[in-house]
């Protein structure tokens, strides 16, 4: 419980927005709202039932399998060059928390937050240096004004007002988006969801400002095992299941980095 108790001060209670402190297993503001730290080490700040298309225990596991492979490896390295400097450091849709433990600075702490409970369950095992929270990205995340150097977004929903709302001046916002070339093999072999062309601008419109825009594209080898997985750990898995072969399959994504400070 101690990456949890490392967090606390950077959180606010979700009913009443005041500030949380750990006691004992239980979060608690001073208006005695309180939230108990479940056995696997996170805590459920969502205050509802879990919406339909939150991952499921088989996604998660899925993309537990391919992330611990390593297949993303260089996507990682270079969100780790992004927040070298940070010290607080929020992934916004963690997932299995993989990309905020591999990029998260040795001196830093980090809080994966998740609208999946599953989700929130394994990234409370993903780092010791990690804290775990189940949120709603779009509801408004259970954090503090001007707390974190650094937000993580990585193929997940985005919410700019929040993620600037809970920036110290200085910190930057990290977003991966996938551009059209990724997964290009299995998208078309497979039928698999689309991407928009123009999916990186419509980012940089909603947050506002030109970001620093770095592309990682490189080929890779999956096996079956792996092929299968990159389709069930996302979107496609409410889709219905596929058995997907061994295949050489392209990597293409843009990492956005926001600067509000210094892009206004």
């Amino acid at each position: 419980m101690s990456a949890l108790g490392d967090v606390a001060g950077w959180l606010r209670c979700p009913v009443c927005s005041d500030s949380l402190a750990l006691d004992d297993a239980t979060l608690r503001c001073p208006a005695l709202h309180s939230f108990d730290v479940a056995r696997q080490g996170y805590v459920n700040l969502l205050g509802r039932a879990a919406p339909k298309n939150a991952d499921t225990a088989e996604m998660v596991a899925a993309r537990d399998r391919f992330l611990s492979a390593g297949h993303y490896a260089p996507i990682m390295a270079a969100l780790a060059e992004r927040i070298a400097n940070a010290e607080r450091v929020l992934e916004a849709g963690a997932g299995t928390g993989h990309y905020l433990a591999a990029a998260l600075p040795s001196t830093a702490r980090g809080l994966a937050a998740d609208v999946s409970v599953p989700a929130a369950r394994r990234a409370a095992r993903a780092d010791p240096r990690v804290a775990s929270v189940v949120a709603d990205t779009w509801a408004g995340l259970p954090v503090r004004d001007a707390t974190l150097d650094a937000v993580l977004c990585v193929f997940a929903p985005r919410n700019p007002a929040e993620f600037l709302r809970v920036l110290r001046p200085g910190g930057r916002v990290v977003v991966v988006v996938p551009n059209t070339g990724h997964l290009a093999e299995l998208r078309a072999e497979h039928g698999l969801l689309g991407i928009e062309e123009d999916k990186a601008e419509r980012v940089e419109s909603a947050f506002g400002s030109a970001p620093d825009v770095e592309r990682v594209t490189f080929l890779t080898h999956l096996d079956e095992r792996a092929a299968t997985d990159i389709v069930a750990m996302g979107p496609n898995a409410f889709h219905g299941a596929r058995d997907v072969g061994a295949t050489n399959v392209t990597i293409d994504v843009s990492i956005l980095t926001f600067c509000p400070t210094l892009t206004g």
